[in-house]
């Protein structure tokens, strides 16, 4: 077996509470760690007397896998589109379990049409909100609530379309940014012992392709297969444990050989 010394650290899974994001806490959680399984704050907040009531899926989501997770795992709600969600969420987390060992900065924005005909400020705002200043400041906040020389490192999820992908400029784009800051990261933190990495999944079946879809998607990916979520987590864990401790500011990319 393979120590990923990862049990007993406290990690935060942005946009933790489905497909993918649930799968990444899952396997954290299986190798001991507390997980935090962020989702995105309900607006407006329900009375505490009948927040079940009121609650979002994805709150409801967030709360049911973080009872799953076990290991002192918890859900934890934030807006990262807001300028202080990412200093409120870190806060959070770090008054009830401590500083944060291990961030996957996971949450997404993505819509559609994302193509230069329908371009707007609006939608390359929220895009880059989401997707790539959310991640900058809950990377900030995290080494600044970082104690003394505990284990901190630092996993962004990216995407194939950073690379290219016609009819997506908001999205790709903005993850191009996200892949461009883990390399200003992983160099501005080496120094401390901070690592940082990112994962880019190419396609990978969320729910979101039908069998006509899936069929164009095998086409295209070498290995003959789409991804599955599982896929994603596995390569992320590696990232985060004691057996990728001399990488840093790489982007692995997780793709079956699609978009090489």
């Amino acid at each position: 077996m393979i120590d990923t010394r990862l049990a007993g650290q406290n990690v935060l899974v942005t946009g933790g509470a489905g497909n993918i994001g649930a799968a990444i806490a899952r396997a954290f959680a299986a190798q001991g760690a507390r997980v935090a399984v962020h989702h995105l704050a309900q607006d407006p907040p329900a009375p505490a007397d009948t927040a079940w009531a009121h609650a979002t899926p994805a709150a409801r989501e967030a709360h049911r896998l973080a009872e799953e997770l076990g290991n002192g795992s918890f859900a934890v709600s934030a807006d990262l589109s807001e300028p202080d969600g990412a200093a409120r969420l870190l806060r959070a987390v770090a008054a009830r379990a401590g500083a944060v060992n291990v961030l996957v900065n996971n949450a997404a924005h993505c819509e559609t049409p994302d193509t230069v005909d329908t371009l707007t400020h609006a939608s390359l705002d929220r895009h880059y909100r989401v997707n790539a200043v959310a991640p900058a400041l809950l990377t900030a906040e995290a080494v600044r609530l970082r104690r003394g020389d505990d284990p901190l490192c630092v996993v962004n999820i990216s995407t194939d379309a950073a690379r290219a992908f016609p009819g997506q400029t908001g999205y790709g784009t903005s993850k191009a940014a996200l892949e461009a800051l883990t390399r200003s990261n992983a160099l501005d933190l080496a120094a401390r012992g901070v690592r940082v990495n990112a994962v880019a999944p190419g396609p990978v079946q969320t729910g979101w392709m039908d069998e006509d879809v899936l069929a164009r998607a095998r086409e295209i990916v070498p290995m003959g297969r789409v991804g599955d979520p599982e896929d994603i987590a596995d390569a992320v864990v590696y990232l985060a444990s004691h057996q990728a401790r001399w990488i840093t500011g790489q982007v692995l990319q997780v793709a079956g050989g699609h978009a090489l």
